[in-house]
């Protein structure tokens, strides 16, 4: 029994700290159906006194939403691609290639990590309008084909939990490097590219400065700016915004519902555990 107490402790502390967590996102979601008349008369209460599921409805009219979710989509699967195939093959590069000069490089690759986004923009921002990509999603997706220090970092550090035998027998089998990364080491490596699919995929659906910065065209907006845009316009209308927040939170939280189990494991497989 003794042995018994920690553990129920441990798990009241974790339902305890998921049910605080959580509380935000259900507020939300169940304030999203709620008449705007009960937001300003009782906001602190937790459950509608009428369900109005046309709130939803209501905010996909008053904006161009599906428009603003094929351009997230569409910046979203083209940045997941660009990143998991340009850190996968830099990764295999430092992790299973020997070379003079991989760790100093990888050192100097590591440092790059220090610099915050800001520094780079001014640079980034007049390196893409010369080559032509100003006000387009190519801006937001050509440079995730140019690797990610933090991804690299990641997928290296699995990479190398890989037994060298397997590549070793590929050779034997008559098989050059990029037939052992390609044939060995990308199914063995699916829980961390998935990891690295599902960090990249939630950062560019939240991203919000690189569509300020980079677009200008309504016609081109992504969801976190286009909503940046339907909070100005409805600052008065808070079941609308609650709507619309809500259909921005949902995917997300369903993607992760059903990936977190690939996802656990490929950051327990990475060294990156406590």
């Amino acid at each position: 029994m003794s042995r018994r107490k920690p553990h129920l402790l441990a798990y009241a502390l974790l339902v305890v700290t998921a049910i605080v967590f959580a509380f935000p996102l259900m507020w939300m979601v169940l304030s999203s159906l709620k008449p705007s008349t009960q937001l300003v008369e009782d906001p602190y209460a937790f459950l509608p006194r009428e369900w109005r599921w046309s709130n939803y409805v209501e905010a996909v009219q008053a904006m161009p939403y599906v428009r603003y979710l094929r351009n997230t989509l569409l910046l979203a699967g083209g940045s997941v691609l660009g990143t998991v195939l340009s850190c996968s093959l830099v990764a295999y590069g430092f992790a299973r290639v020997r070379w003079r000069g991989r760790n100093m490089l990888f050192g100097i690759l590591m440092a790059t990590m220090l610099l915050p986004w800001h520094v780079t923009m001014i640079p980034r921002f007049l390196l893409l309008r010369e080559l032509g990509l100003y006000n387009s999603l190519s801006a937001l997706i050509v440079p995730t084909f140019l690797g990610d220090a933090f991804f690299i970092f990641l997928l290296r550090q699995f990479f190398l939990t890989i037994p060298e035998e397997l590549s070793e027998a590929g050779r034997l089998d008559g098989l050059g490097e990029w037939g052992i990364f390609s044939r060995i080491i990308m199914p063995l490596s699916f829980p961390a590219l998935t990891t690295v699919a599902l960090f990249q995929f939630i950062a560019s659906w939240n991203d919000f400065s690189g569509p300020l910065l980079y677009l200008s065209d309504p016609d081109k907006f992504p969801l976190a700016y286009g909503l940046e845009q339907f909070v100005s316009s409805y600052a008065d209308q808070t079941h609308l915004l609650l709507a619309a927040a809500t259909l921005f939170t949902l995917p997300i939280v369903v993607i992760f519902f059903f990936t977190q189990r690939t996802f656990l494991q490929g950051i327990a497989t990475t060294g990156l555990k406590g």
